[in-house]
């Protein structure tokens, strides 16, 4: 697995992450899109840890610095 996210990148996708944590167990957003909303955090959160998201390369998209 090939990193293809750069850093900036991965510091929105953790602060979206973290928004929508403290949304959800604060009570503000609730019921099944509260629970999309976690799922798509988590989401986020694992690919931001990994530096890789899948959907970047089935576009060929890459957020990281060329070396």
């Amino acid at each position: 697995m090939k990193k293809n996210m750069g850093s900036a990148d991965r510091i929105i996708r953790i602060l979206i992450a973290a928004i929508v944590a403290v949304l959800y167990f604060t009570g503000t957003i609730t019921g099944t899109v509260g629970t999309i909303l976690l799922v798509l955090g988590g989401i986020f959160l694992l690919t931001s840890l990994v530096s890789f998201c899948p959907i970047y390369a089935i576009f060929g998209f890459r957020t990281c610095p060329a070396k």
